[in-house]
């Protein structure tokens, strides 16, 4: 299963990104997604047979949109940060307790809080833990919130 999927996801991405639709470039595209999934499907889904869930994927969908209103909004705090007169940075390194127990929740978390401006995930544990470094105070008081842990918590939902 994972290396059909592996493939599915591969060739679905050279589709997007490529954007030619002749027959040669969606048989290439074809014969490169199934090698490069034979080689290394093990490396996306690691040691288990990956479920695809679609009550998962449509939480992951319904995410998005979310996640990018946080980056439009961290973004216009960095600008305003690195523009004022004053710098008002204050860098910040924080540690960060969830209750994500799998490796999507804790990626998807890591993942969503290096994506957005003025933070990066420094260290991601299996247990949880995060430790972040943040632009300033502000941004950092903002992921001990929780609403980012407790989003990513849905999506993991029943992979246990």
């Amino acid at each position: 299963m994972s290396f059909i999927l592996t493939a599915i996801i591969m060739f679905i991405f050279w589709m997007l990104i490529s954007g030619e639709t002749g027959i040669i470039f969606i048989i290439s595209a074809i014969v490169s997604s199934l090698f490069v999934s034979y080689i290394s499907h093990d490396l996306l889904f690691p040691g288990k047979n990956t479920r695809l869930s679609i009550k998962r994927f449509f939480r992951l969908i319904k995410y998005s949109p979310w996640l990018i209103w946080q980056i439009i909004l961290a973004n216009i705090d960095v600008v305003y940060r690195t523009l004022h007169p004053s710098m008002p940075i204050d860098p910040h390194m924080l540690e960060i307790e969830t209750d994500l127990k799998t490796d999507t929740g804790i990626t998807l978390l890591a993942n969503s809080i290096t994506l957005t401006p003025g933070t990066v995930t420094v260290e991601a544990h299996k247990d949880g833990r995060f430790l972040v470094h943040a632009i300033a105070r502000g941004p950092a008081e903002g992921l001990l919130e929780g609403t980012m842990q407790a989003k990513c918590k849905a999506i993991e939902g029943d992979e246990e």
